[in-house]
């Protein structure tokens, strides 16, 4: 193994993500009462342009009168490209930053995008006395952003996480299809499989979270599951959910079954054993299991312990 290596910078459990537009006011207290893990309050995509300023008023009066039971709490600003995104950094964190956790920043293309809201951030911590630190979140959704992907996961700074946007990254990259998520008939597979393992080795690699983007048809339970089976088979910890419906289908999908809990628990009382015994590998039910096989069932732990610590 190489000498350099990258511990997970944040963890936090985010096996689902509900995206929340903040004009849609009525979706504020039902959000906090769901049983997602991680709300993003939208500023972006979600919101016309009309309703850009009100939404941003929404938003901060939320964050402060609205009981969020614990979750954790993100903002998506508007881009670097837009004249929303300074506003929205400068009134959302100065006045409500005291609840949030993480700003989610949108089509990140290069590594000074992350840089340029680093730098308002810090600059308003230190003028509010804010006590903890806001991280900051990665939304690769353009050809550029996944053209730079590791560059943007190795820089220094807040970043957590990382997010898939398929919706734009199929625009940008002008893929045949008018489909936000799920499977093309026209293509053998997984379109996005490529640029999911892109993403989540760049993650990996620099110690951020990886998470799954959205799944555009709501009303199709089934294909939903199987797009998060598939992310999650390449190592992908969550996902997001435009709709409530989406919330359960997340959370499932991305807790692993209390049997896997239980064999990651043996593996690790196998492999003591062995230590005990000098050996480096183990038999445990006719398989070997070796150091791999403690660094996966570690990772199976982490997400049970977290979840159970959610109560």
């Amino acid at each position: 193994m190489s000498y350099t290596l990258h511990p997970l910078k944040k963890q936090r459990l985010q096996r689902s993500e509900l995206a929340v537009p903040g004009s849609n006011t009525e979706m504020f207290e039902k959000a906090a009462n769901s049983d997602v893990d991680y709300i993003f309050l939208d500023l972006e995509d979600a919101v016309s342009p009309s309703d850009k300023e009100q939404a941003r008023k929404n938003i901060i009066q939320a964050l402060n009168d609205i009981d969020w039971k614990g979750k954790t709490m993100s903002v998506r600003i508007n881009g670097l490209d837009t004249h929303y995104m300074y506003r929205d950094v400068v009134d959302v964190v100065e006045q409500a930053g005291q609840h949030l956790h993480t700003i989610l920043v949108p089509k990140v293309g290069v590594p000074g995008d992350l840089y340029c809201v680093e730098t308002m951030l810090s600059q308003i911590e230190v003028a509010k006395g804010f006590k903890h630190q806001i991280g900051l979140e990665a939304l690769i959704e353009t050809a550029l952003g996944m053209a730079n992907v590791e560059a943007i996961a190795a820089a220094p700074g807040r970043l957590e996480a990382m997010h898939f946007g398929v919706g734009d990254y199929a625009a940008f990259t002008r893929a045949r299809t008018v489909v936000i998520g799920g499977l093309n008939p026209d293509y053998p597979g997984d379109q996005w499989h490529y640029a999911i393992s892109r993403m989540n080795g760049a993650c990996r690699a620099y110690g951020l979270r990886a998470i799954d983007g959205p799944f555009g048809d709501f009303s199709d339970p089934d294909a939903y599951v199987a797009s998060a089976k598939r992310a999650a088979a390449l190592g992908i910890e969550g996902k997001w959910a435009i709709h409530p419906s989406q919330i359960k289908l997340a959370n499932d999908m991305f807790s692993p079954p209390e049997e896997e809990v239980t064999r990651a628990r043996r593996i690790i009382e196998a492999l003591r054993e062995a230590e005990k015994q000098g050996k480096g590998a183990a038999n445990l039910d006719g398989r070997l299991i070796d150091a791999a096989s403690e660094r996966m069932a570690q990772n199976v732990l982490a997400v049970a312990d977290a979840i159970a610590a959610k109560g």
